[in-house]
């Protein structure tokens, strides 16, 4: 069985929206879009890189595959993540799309939540989803997500997408991985871990 891994960018606050630019995605008037660039260091894309090197798969929804599929195939292939982007199967969730053109891309068919489970059934490696917040969310209420990679970043932008938002599943977190990088960034590995327990102090 392959493993479904949450792969996202967040501000200290848990905004998850347009980490990449100012017009990635200004849905409700989101006007901080491009904000990881200026929180980063270089840390933070060794951690990255890591992220990929046992997952063969990315799983997107509509609004990233269409962001990425209109970047990666012309970007600089002197970037390292240029022939990895392109090069990994893309299968993509779309109630919308008709078609997908990137090379190596999937669109998954029929009802998406029995779709993921066939998806997750299959032979192969490690499946990353990248951005896609209402994929996230879908996947986080069917107990499809099996590992959440985190790079959470020393700023606050206090409005946004969330990947944590209200009417979140309760859930424990075992850590797998908790680094913090030279400019504050922690890179989170965090497994699912049953429900959460209560006690007092």
């Amino acid at each position: 069985m392959r493993k479904i891994i949450v792969c996202t960018f967040l501000t200290l606050d848990g905004v998850m929206q347009a980490p990449g630019g100012p017009d990635e995605d200004a849905e409700s008037g989101f006007t901080h879009g491009g904000w990881q660039k200026a929180a980063s260091d270089d840390e933070v894309g060794a951690g990255i890189a890591g992220w990929y090197q046992h997952s063969d798969a990315m799983l997107l929804g509509r609004k990233t595959y269409e962001i990425f599929a209109s970047y990666w195939p012309s970007a600089d292939p002197d970037n390292p993540f240029t022939a990895q982007m392109n090069g990994m199967h893309k299968y993509v969730a779309s109630r919308t799309l008709t078609s997908v053109e990137w090379q190596n891309s999937t669109l998954l068919e029929g009802d998406t939540v029995e779709a993921l489970r066939t998806l997750k059934a299959s032979d192969g490696g490690n499946i990353n989803v990248v951005g896609s917040g209402d994929l996230a969310q879908t996947l986080m209420r069917h107990d499809l997500v099996d590992e959440y990679r985190l790079t959470i970043h020393p700023v606050i932008i206090g409005t946004g997408k969330r990947l944590f938002a209200e009417g979140a599943i309760p859930t424990a977190l075992e850590p797998v991985s908790v680094t913090t990088t030279k400019g504050g960034t922690v890179l989170g590995i965090y497994r699912p871990n049953g429900k959460p327990t209560y006690d007092s102090y």
